[in-house]
């Protein structure tokens, strides 16, 4: 299975997640989510095969989410608005950001990643 690990270097809970994965022997590709950010297609797509909703995809507690005023703005936003504001700054997007063939995974959840990940 390949495996995409989206994050921000100096995210705590990125190195967490990193780190889970590297005790469990998961071999991955990571993407520095700042330097390239997802595309609107990649996000789409990502989106589709998550079967989360859209806001899962959205850093709420980062800088950027709270000075755009996105707690208000984002309820009324439509789906193509959300996913080219997204693509327009990785530090939007929630991270750490696991991308499979299978599955979509937005931020780290030890439970949820052990069902994900099972060995």
């Amino acid at each position: 299975m390949q495996i995409t690990v989206l994050c921000y270097p100096k995210c705590t809970t990125c190195q967490k997640a990193l780190a889970w994965l590297s005790s469990k022997g998961v071999s991955y590709a990571y993407r520095n989510i700042k330097e390239e950010n997802p595309s609107y297609e990649e996000l789409k797509a990502w989106h589709a095969k998550s079967g989360l909703t859209l806001k899962s995809f959205f850093n709420t507690s980062g800088l950027s989410y709270k000075a755009l005023g996105l707690k208000k703005k984002l309820p009324a936003m439509g789906e193509e608005e959300a996913l080219r504001l997204l693509a327009s700054d990785g530090m939007l997007v929630k991270r750490p950001l696991v991308i499979t063939d299978a599955f979509v995974l937005a931020g780290f959840r030890e439970a949820v990643w052990e069902s994900a990940f099972p060995r």
